[in-house]
């Protein structure tokens, strides 16, 4: 339910309103006259009367689930249009589906700008309830050591590592706590965390962290990262409450960084118009599929966590049976020119299209193209992407290790390092056209169920939970 279905009902209920009184107005006329008329009058005066209290009844209830108007001081590290990941899609999402439940969101994110200010203000993707504040500040999604080094480029504005910057930003933008009204902060991952932390401190209003991924996640690339652990504990101790993608994410929190159990609340992630890609009807891999190739598809960031090299173990087993096989790796990242060479040392380079960084349509016709959708990660707290491929109608194959797993038992589940297995599995589905449509619409009845206004439901509860606080 959201904001466009109560003026939906309020309009109902004008137009009842006016019915009855039209009606009432006719029987006063009418009275004295024909028995049949007035009988006919009567009896839908009385339904028009009941239509009204039922209407009545459905506004009532759907304030009453809205809850009142909820200030929310939100910060994280991109959001659409300048996104370069899952985060982004993630904010987007749940951005649209709090201001649909009467939450007014101030967004906070870092960008490099070309002017020497640290703030300047943003509008974003068409909602009206959320006004966007951004921090001059190089820092973006899936930065580390190495590439901040190249983003900052030596200015003297900015932070000498990641970890400084991060601070740096946080002092800037948790001062907008003194300037921007609101009942709750709200802090995206560990850049956030320190912006969080800071707005709290000056506001005194409670600190909500959504975390997203740990260094655990990413450990498998770099190993642990002990500052920006530090960071990530300090945030989630300070936090009234932690949210967290996944069950595993849950358990990563509590283990590895002890916080206790009631502090956190897991709300997997959704899907819906908003964030999916963009439909389109365009084709260009259709020259392969009349030709009677098999495509199969990675999507994802190209790193060790995603498990793309392990992809390309399991297209070259699936290859020796099923050489008519083209196996399209979109997605940009450190490990590219690894893939590449690895291709070519694997002699299936002729079978691997490396399509870079897809959006919008081009992801849409990836999906649709695609006879299976596989997402090998290593270590996944989520994975937006399998729903995206469910939604458009593409069987998926997942890694155990992802969260998405715990929304989508009915999905053909696999270990990352297994790709014997992985192999095996896609070929099965290849060659299988009713397991196929048995995945297909699975799959899609769990992206039906994945909306990110269930997610916004389940975040709005909690939020009324840490933040007693409301304006008139």
């Amino acid at each position: 339910m959201s904001a466009s279905l109560l003026l939906t009902l309020l309009v109902t209920l004008a137009a009842l309103a006016t019915s009855l009184f039209f009606l009432f107005g006719a029987y006063q006329l009418l009275r004295g006259r024909s028995e049949n008329i007035m009988v006919a009058v009567k009896r839908e005066v009385a339904r028009v009367a009941e239509e009204v209290q039922r209407v009545t009844e459905e506004v009532q209830q759907f304030t009453e689930e809205l809850g009142p108007r909820l200030r929310m001081l939100m910060y994280g590290w991109e959001f659409p249009p300048f996104n370069s990941g899952g985060l982004g899609v993630a904010c987007l999402g749940l951005a649209k589906g709090l201001a649909g439940r009467n939450a007014d969101i101030t967004f906070v994110l870092p960008k490099r700008l070309a002017i020497e200010s640290p703030y300047a203000r943003m509008a974003f993707a068409n909602i009206p309830e959320v006004k966007a504040h951004a921090v001059n500040s190089p820092l973006s999604p899936y930065l580390n050591t190495d590439t901040y080094v190249k983003a900052a480029d030596g200015s003297p504005l900015y932070g000498n590592d990641i970890v400084s910057e991060a601070l740096r930003y946080g002092v800037y933008g948790g001062r907008l706590a003194r300037t921007e009204a609101h009942d709750v902060i709200y802090a995206h991952d560990w850049l956030s965390f320190p912006a969080g932390m800071e707005a709290k401190r000056v506001s005194g209003r409670p600190l909500v962290a959504h975390v997203h991924a740990t260094q655990f996640d990413w450990a498998s690339e770099r190993g642990i990262n002990q500052a920006i652990y530090d960071i990530e504990r300090e945030g989630m101790h300070a936090a009234d409450c932690v949210i967290t993608v996944s069950e595993r994410t849950k358990r990563t929190i509590i283990e590895r960084y002890g916080v206790p159990a009631g502090k956190v609340a897991v709300v997997h992630n959704g899907i819906d118009e908003a964030t999916a890609p963009t439909e389109t009807e365009t084709e260009r891999l259709g020259a392969l599929k009349a030709a009677g190739y098999d495509i199969v598809l990675f999507l994802g960031r190209l790193t060790m966590q995603k498990g793309g090299d392990y992809f390309l173990e399991a297209a070259k087993r699936v290859l020796t049976t099923r050489p008519k096989t083209v196996f399209v790796v979109a997605g940009s990242g450190d490990m590219e020119r690894q893939l590449i060479e690895q291709a070519a040392a694997l002699g299936i380079a002729g079978n691997v299209l490396f399509a870079g960084f897809l959006r919008g349509e081009d992801q849409y016709e990836a999906y649709r193209s695609a006879d299976v959708f596989v997402m090998p990660s290593i270590s996944e707290p989520f994975g937006i992407t399998a729903l995206e491929a469910m939604r458009i109608g593409t069987p998926v194959i997942l890694s155990k290790q992802s969260g998405v797993a715990e929304v989508a038992g009915s999905a053909l589940q696999v270990d990352f390092w297994d790709t014997e297995k992985m192999a095996e599995l896609i070929a099965q589905v290849l060659a299988d056209p009713i397991l196929r449509q048995r995945l297909i619409a699975e799959g899609k009845q769990v992206a039906e169920h994945m909306t990110w206004d269930r997610a916004a439901a389940q975040v709005r509860s909690i939020l009324d939970e840490v933040s007693p606080v409301r304006i008139p």
